[in-house]
């Protein structure tokens, strides 16, 4: 895979919006292994132990620090970057959190978007874009049936109906000045990403299972689990990053065969209960507790989602390489070792990145 990828993004302009988060630091990274020039465009990262600050990512690109909604920056930047793909990463991601900043969210999310795809817009280039969303973006009935890139979308809370917006926007998008029966003309091609419940070493943030762990062993202090029965769609963060750079890939070659929504996440038989992840989590560190307390007044969250990912497997020719047993290893061993310090974080990252790459995907 990584000769694949390399050969496709080495010395190529990858614009990426949300570089400075969990997910977009460990694509950066991945990026600048694979020897692509990279403008980030994002927010600063809020804490001095964030990933992108733990790999020094202003060294790895140029970094705009600025706030989504903020159109002419992003604008300008795009413009002049000229970039040959757009990676947009850039999101208000938590659902507890979009009960708290309803219209925030929805701006960040949806306006966000429709930014991103403007600027593009008036590109002369060519240029390919991967616009991640959620797995959230579904019409959640909460049945055992995993969801399809062709299933109805919608979302109970502000978060999932924000990005559930954002899909709405990029298919006008595609098909008001994105058009492939146009694509001669315009040069532009656009995908969709939509990932599950990503874990991976570097995540801080609030309310997420793996920080809520780690920073409560950390404190020596009892984790509180709330909805332990709920089933997610658990993923090593490399699983979506390889995916969508895969994708990219496929647009950028043949845009019209590929322009269109792909889920990424684990094998449907291979889903974890939220108190399932939470033992074998304490369990692979070495320490911790945990107690499931009754929670009133809690705000809605799904209890369970599962994806269908059998299209990225059969259009792509992507899977998923680690069981959520394995990310889930490889996530509280980062941990461990970060905290004990005894390996430099950077060597340990590239190791990860290099071990995952190297694996067969066939």
């Amino acid at each position: 895979m990584f000769e694949k990828l390399k050969e496709n993004y080495e010395g190529k302009k990858v614009f990426i919006t949300g570089h400075t988060g969990f997910k977009g630091a460990w694509m950066l990274k991945v990026l600048s292994m694979l020897g692509a020039t990279v403008k980030g465009y994002a927010l600063a990262p809020k804490n001095y132990n964030d990933l992108y600050n733990l790999i020094d990512g202003d060294s790895l690109c140029d970094s705009v620090i600025s706030d989504l909604r903020d159109k002419d920056c992003l604008l300008r930047e795009i413009s002049e970057f000229k970039p040959d793909f757009v990676f947009h990463l850039a999101a208000q991601p938590l659902v507890r959190l979009s009960y708290e900043i309803p219209a925030e969210t929805f701006e960040v999310n949806a306006l966000g978007t429709a930014y991103v795809l403007d600027a593009v817009r008036l590109l002369d280039n060519k240029c390919s874009i991967v616009i991640i969303t959620t797995d959230k973006v579904y019409h959640n009935n909460e049945w055992v049936y995993p969801y399809r890139e062709t299933d109805r979308l919608g979302g109970f809370d502000p978060y999932s109906a924000s990005k559930a917006c954002s899909e709405l926007i990029i298919d006008s998008y595609r098909n008001s000045f994105f058009n492939i029966a146009d694509y001669v003309k315009h040069q532009k091609s656009i995908a969709v990403a939509r990932a599950g419940n990503v874990i991976g070493g570097g995540d801080w943030s609030k309310d997420r299972i793996i920080p809520d762990i780690v920073n409560s062993i950390i404190n020596n202090k009892v984790l509180s689990v709330r909805n332990p029965k709920s089933i997610r769609p658990w993923q090593h963060v490399l699983e979506p990053v390889m995916g969508y750079l895969l994708l990219g890939l496929k647009i950028d070659q043949e845009p019209l065969k590929f322009s269109g929504a792909y889920n990424f996440g684990p094998f449907d038989e291979d889903a974890f209960t939220v108190e399932d992840l939470v033992k074998l989590a304490i369990s692979v560190f070495g320490k911790g507790s945990y107690e499931c307390p009754v929670l009133e007044n809690e705000p809605h969250e799904a209890k369970l989602l599962r994806l269908d990912i059998s299209k990225s497997i059969q259009s792509l020719g992507w899977k998923p390489l680690l069981s959520s047993s394995e990310a889930i290893r490889l996530t509280m061993n980062w941990y461990n070792v970060f905290i004990s310090g005894e390996q430099d974080i950077i060597l340990l990252i590239e190791e990860n990145i290099t071990t995952y790459l190297n694996q067969k995907n066939d």
